[in-house]
């Protein structure tokens, strides 16, 4: 298991990372894998990543947080976001290295920026579940608009309706059999379905 000080072979960043998730980590397992919680903003993927987590042991990766730890007053450039994923990525692969099952709570739209986590996965062996959040436009906007009212919130993004209206049309469907949940409605279903396959993909002999 990845101890509270991790090993100094670990980038900085990396590192960095690794020290900020909550403790305790969940506990090796024989079979850990990846579930990847895709989806525009205000559609819903911190509150399924957040139900999924308090039914099955992951640790979650939530790329916001991740990124204003490394950048605690974010600029949004093209090479702050590369360093968060690489610093990402890394993190993924410690943590599977190890048997730590982990939840990615991230944009991800496009395949292009799936596709090293698939390569990670691989590389240790690890299964994969993708689910895709989403939500009407309009309930999108409501939510968006009502962020910056909110106070403390459980997520940690700054995306407001401008950014998602940039986004949608760049927003590519995986090229892997995947969930699809729309977090208008009840979301237990897609819960329920979800956690079966992670515990089946955890008690498959290898």
């Amino acid at each position: 298991m990845l101890p509270q000080e991790s090993p100094s072979s670990l980038a900085p960043d990396v590192q960095h990372l690794l020290d900020s998730l909550p403790r305790p980590l969940p506990l090796p397992v024989v079979r850990p894998g990846l579930v990847i919680v895709s989806g525009l903003p205000g559609t819903g993927k911190s509150y399924f990543s957040r139900r999924l987590a308090q039914r099955v042991p992951l640790a979650v990766v939530e790329s916001d947080a991740m990124r204003k730890a490394l950048s605690p007053t974010p600029k949004y450039t093209p090479e702050e976001s590369l360093r968060i994923f690489t610093a990402i990525h890394g993190l993924i692969d410690a943590l599977l290295a190890e048997g730590v099952p982990v939840l990615l709570d991230a944009t991800t739209l496009m395949e292009a920026h799936r596709e090293p986590l698939y390569q990670i996965a691989e590389r240790r062996k690890a299964w994969v579940v993708l689910v895709m959040t989403a939500a009407p436009t309009d309930v999108v906007r409501q939510r968006l608009d009502i962020r910056p009212r909110q106070g403390e919130r459980a997520d940690s993004s700054d995306a407001d309706f401008s950014v998602y209206e940039r986004m949608r049309y760049a927003q590519e469907p995986p090229s892997r059999l995947h969930y699809r949940v729309d977090t208008t409605r009840d979301i237990t279903p897609v819960v329920d379905r979800v956690v079966a396959d992670i515990r089946e993909k955890m008690a498959r002999a290898t």
